[in-house]
C-alpha cells in the first residue's frame, strides 16, 4: 500500500456517477453526481467539446479579422479566425489552424508560430484552444462552412483592433486571450 494522499493531492471534487444528457457530433453534455472534499454532495454539468484552433493572421502591423453571426449570443461578432475539425475529422493542431485560416479568410501562411494552449470557460467545459500566429500570408479564396456564408473579413491596424476591444466591439474571449499571448511573445521573443 502506497503513501496516503495529502489534501492537496486528493481531488477537490470526486465523481460518484455520470450520465450523458445530450450528445451530437459537436458536443456532449454530461451531468455528474459529485462529492466535495467536505463530504457534501451535489450535481455538476459539464460540456464536452473537442479542442479548437485560433489563428492570428498578422501583417503590416495589423490583423485580418472575421465577423459572423453567432447564434448563442444573437449578434454579429468580430474575432480572429477559429474553429474545430469537422465531425469525424482529426489531426494536429497546426493542421487545424491552417484549415481554419484558409476556410475563413482564404489565406495560407508561410509561417505558423504556436503561441500556446488555453482552456475555455474551464468551469463549464473541457474544451481548450490552440493559439497560433500566422505570417507570410498568401491570399486565396475562402471556403466557408454553411453557417459561415455571411462571414465578412477585414484588415484592421493594431490601434483599430485595440480600439475595437476598448469599445466592446470585440467581445470574444479567445481573441482577447490570443492577443495577450501575442504581446507576451513579442515581448519575450
Amino acid at each position: 500500500m502506497g503513501p496516503v494522499p495529502t489534501d492537496r493531492e486528493r481531488p477537490a471534487i470526486r465523481t460518484l456517477d455520470s450520465r450523458v444528457v445530450y450528445q451530437d457530433s459537436w458536443i456532449r453534455l454530461r451531468q455528474d453526481q459529485i462529492e466535495r472534499r467536505d463530504g457534501s454532495q451535489g450535481t455538476y454539468a459539464v460540456v464536452e467539446k473537442r479542442d479548437f484552433a485560433l489563428v492570428i493572421p498578422a501583417e503590416n502591423d495589423g490583423f485580418h479579422l472575421v465577423e459572423e453571426y453567432r447564434y448563442p449570443i444573437q449578434r454579429r461578432s468580430w474575432s480572429f479566425p477559429q474553429g474545430g475539425f469537422p465531425a469525424g475529422a482529426t489531426g494536429q493542431p497546426e493542421d487545424l489552424a491552417r484549415l481554419e485560416l484558409r476556410q475563413e479568410t482564404g489565406f495560407t501562411a508561410r509561417e505558423l508560430t504556436r503561441l500556446g494552449f488555453l482552456h475555455c470557460s474551464h468551469g463549464t467545459t473541457s474544451q481548450g484552444c490552440h493559439l497560433f500566429l500566422a505570417t507570410g500570408l498568401e491570399p486565396g479564396a475562402p471556403d466557408r462552412e454553411p453557417e459561415e456564408q455571411d462571414m465578412r473579413q477585414a484588415f484592421v491596424t493594431r490601434d483599430e483592433f485595440e480600439q475595437m476591444i476598448s469599445e466592446g466591439v470585440i467581445t470574444d474571449d479567445s481573441t482577447l486571450a490570443a492577443y495577450a499571448l501575442l504581446l507576451l511573445h513579442e515581448k519575450h521573443g
